[in-house]
């Protein structure tokens, strides 16, 4: 009797067993999987304390200016888990470049090159522990100028009016200078005080100001006139215009299929050349050249000159400026004219005019001269190549030659002895609440920089736009 109810008590436990078994073969096999492939994303998790420790257990690399002014280091600290931090000496004037390392978050350069930056990258990695041992993280050293960029953020700064600078040599397509306006000091998102962390970012969050948005590489305006460049270069390339051949300059052209009319007031005579038509900025005149043309010419230049052309990493993330797509004659007249939907960030603003400076050749812009690791040796150094062919030399040359006639009447010209300027500007105190553009070269003889402004909404205060041009440029030629 004793032996069946032995047998009866076998059978639940041997179930049990077989059970128990089973679980944990499976908690096993989940420990494998997630070891195996589940702890790179753990040790990404920011939230991962000891992934943070290690991140901050060591320093990262200086990123640093052509002139090797350092804008991003590591301090030691004095006490707590983390044993260094990040520092922003030159914070607010680059902030637009830097961007910033917190807990949670790695933007700007510091995110772009992240890698190299902080030893992660295998070459980097692997030069290191040959070397001492131990990993370090390597120098960035970027194309910008520090009197360039100095000269970029105090125009703005002292304008008080939100906008955005760049500045690059045509030659090359190096960034000399990129600011913005208003932006933050990235030493406040440093701190390891969670709660102020948090604090502190909600509050730059929800400025109505918007200090975190680059505003040179991800905001979008309307271009003006300053898109008369584009149509002008599609007008020659047509062949069916010279800059000498006089044009129709209506003093009102009716727009096609609406009850509306460009009022240009008289142009020329209503008989202007295109270089006249150009200087004076004359809507109809501009206008009818797009009726001309038709969509497919001025689609063809705008992304000729980089319009539409997608994503563009300098290594940063630049917002692609926007020609769009036209469904009647009325939209293509404003279109011509930079007044439908086009759209351009001031990135492409100086894209403009470093086509037409460089003999027609656009080259890619980048913002890296090189890498270096800790032992001095470089990594990468940049290459420059060209990134599109906007115009032909000859149709380069006439424009270039009809920018230097507007430079002088832009007040662009003023203050630098000895020296010609081209330009095109799209400003107006007449309109309210249009913003205010300029793109410009210089010398115009043989440029070294290419400038691209944009003031928003800044009323009778429009000649800043010009006044910050200048003091870019003449800082770039010093």
């Amino acid at each position: 009797m004793a032996g069946s109810r032995g047998r009866w008590l076998d059978v639940p436990l041997s179930r049990v067993a077989k059970l128990c078994a089973v679980m944990l073969f499976a908690l096993l096999a989940h420990i494998t999987l997630i070891q195996a492939f589940g702890s790179p994303a753990l040790n990404a998790d920011r939230r991962n304390e000891r992934a943070l420790i290690e991140r901050y257990g060591r320093p990262r690399g200086d990123i640093r200016t052509y002139d090797g002014t350092p804008v991003a280091t590591s301090l030691r600290t004095t006490g707590g888990p983390y044993r260094y931090r990040r520092a922003y000496p030159r914070g607010e004037e680059y902030a637009a470049l830097t961007g910033h390392v917190s807990l949670h978050r790695t933007t700007g350069i510091e995110q772009a090159q992240d890698t190299v930056l902080s030893g992660d990258d295998a070459k980097v990695r692997v030069r290191s522990l040959v070397g001492d041992g131990a990993v370090e993280g390597a120098d960035v050293r970027l194309t910008i100028r520090d009197r360039v960029q100095r000269a970029a953020y105090q125009g703005l700064r002292t304008a008080g009016i939100p906008g955005a600078v760049v500045a690059l040599d045509p030659a090359t397509g190096a960034v000399l200078g990129l600011a913005t306006y208003p932006t933050y000091d990235p030493n406040v998102l440093t701190t390891f005080d969670k709660g102020l962390l948090a604090e502190t970012a909600r509050r730059l969050r929800q400025s109505p100001a918007q200090p975190l948005l680059n505003r040179a590489l991800n905001q979008l305006y309307p271009p003006g006139s300053t898109f008369k460049l584009v149509t002008a270069a599609a007008a020659l390339a047509s062949g069916e215009y010279s800059p000498m051949a006089p044009i129709d300059a209506p003093a009102r052209l009716r727009l096609p299929g609406a009850p509306a009319y460009l009022d240009a007031g008289r142009c020329g005579a209503g008989r202007p050349t295109l270089a006249y038509a150009f200087q004076a900025s004359c809507d109809a005149a501009f206008a009818a050249i797009g009726l001309q043309l038709g969509q497919d010419l001025l689609r063809d230049q705008a992304e000729a000159f980089g319009f539409n052309g997608g994503q563009l990493r300098i290594p940063l993330l630049a917002t692609p400026s926007r020609y769009p797509a036209v469904t009647d004659r009325t939209q293509m007249a404003l279109a011509a004219i930079g007044h439908h939907d086009n759209r351009v960030t001031p990135l492409m603003v100086a894209m403009l005019s470093a086509a037409v400076a460089n003999n027609g050749v656009l080259m890619r812009p980048y913002l890296v001269e090189e890498v270096r690791l800790a032992d001095g040796a470089v990594m990468h150094r940049a290459s420059p190549v060209p990134y599109r062919t906007a115009v032909p030399p000859m149709s380069a040359r006439y424009l270039a030659a009809m920018m230097t006639a507007v430079a002088p009447a832009s007040g662009t010209g003023a203050g630098v002895p000895g020296m010609r300027m081209a330009a095109k500007t799209a400003a107006s105190e007449a309109v309210p609440g249009e913003h205010a553009v300029i793109t410009a070269f210089a010398p115009a003889e043989a440029p070294e920089v290419a400038v691209g402004v944009v003031l928003e909404r800044p009323g009778r205060r429009v000649d800043a736009v010009a006044t910050i041009a200048r003091a870019v440029i003449e800082a770039a030629l010093r």
